[in-house]
């Protein structure tokens, strides 16, 4: 008998997570989703079932250590098993002058972003030394390509800092077959754009004439979450078996116009 194999995917409730896991599932990946809001992580795990393929919803804060331990508890008794991690769970936090961005939302940031991708990663790796696996980190263009961002500073230092995770942990846990790679996103359709504060842009932006159409390869159009998914079950499989350590940009070129 084939057992299927088990993705964890955070921040799954919509967006880029939400697609991940739609398009994992579709592979035949039995799908752990987590994040905070019990309603979202349901309408999902309900439609990864419509398709005849296996859910469990994980409700936790990706960076309370408790939540996740517990989490990581549930998911491995429901599958005995886990191959892929997609450490997706992250916000735009607040975007201001460095002067006037406080050490509380500085802190948010990097809490949910940094120690976020951390703990995630330090749950799930004893669970995946047995049989290798792939994880795959969620950063961005912003601290890896750009940095044009108005008051971005806290942001771009989460991203910066996931993609030397990514290289790090890359060499660490490739004695167990463990591969760890970034993504690296531009402009993408998505709702957390919805959620940054952004403060005094006037004071932090940088005054650069765009050519037309920011994103060469779409006339400007900014990619959809599916695009993102479809990279994320390519290093989820075998196919990128070669392939880890390293930063993969997904932006149309946008972060080669600065």
């Amino acid at each position: 008998m084939t057992i299927a194999k088990v993705a964890l995917v955070t921040g799954a409730g919509s967006g880029i997570g939400r697609a991940a896991t739609l398009a994992l599932a579709s592979e035949g990946y039995s799908i752990g989703l987590l994040g905070r809001t019990r309603d979202e992580l349901e309408k999902v795990a309900k439609e990864v079932r419509a398709t005849g393929h296996q859910a469990i919803t994980l409700v936790a804060d990706v960076a309370h250590d408790d939540q996740m331990t517990e989490a990581l508890a549930k998911l491995i008794e429901q599958f005995g098993r886990l191959d892929v991690v997609v450490a997706n769970a992250g916000i735009n936090g607040v975007w201001a002058p460095i002067e006037d961005l406080k050490p509380a939302e500085w802190d948010q940031t990097i809490s949910v972003n940094l120690r976020g991708t951390y703990l995630t990663i330090n749950k799930a790796v004893p669970h995946m030394k047995a049989n290798g696996g792939s994880i795959i980190i969620v950063s961005s263009i912003n601290g890896t390509r750009t940095f044009t961002s108005p008051g971005a500073t806290a942001y771009s230092v989460t991203k910066a800092g996931q993609l030397a995770m990514a290289q790090q942990l890359a060499l660490e846990l490739a004695r167990y077959g463990i591969r760890v790679n970034a993504l690296c996103p531009g402009a993408i359709d998505t709702e957390i754009d919805d959620n940054t504060q952004i403060r005094d842009k006037e004071k932090t932006e940088i005054p650069v004439e765009w050519p037309k159409g920011e994103i060469p390869i779409s006339n400007g159009r900014a990619g959809s979450s599916e695009d993102v998914a479809d990279l994320i079950v390519f290093l989820a499989g075998t196919k990128s078996r070669h392939i880890t350590g390293t930063p993969v940009w997904i932006d149309g070129g946008q972060g080669l116009l600065v």
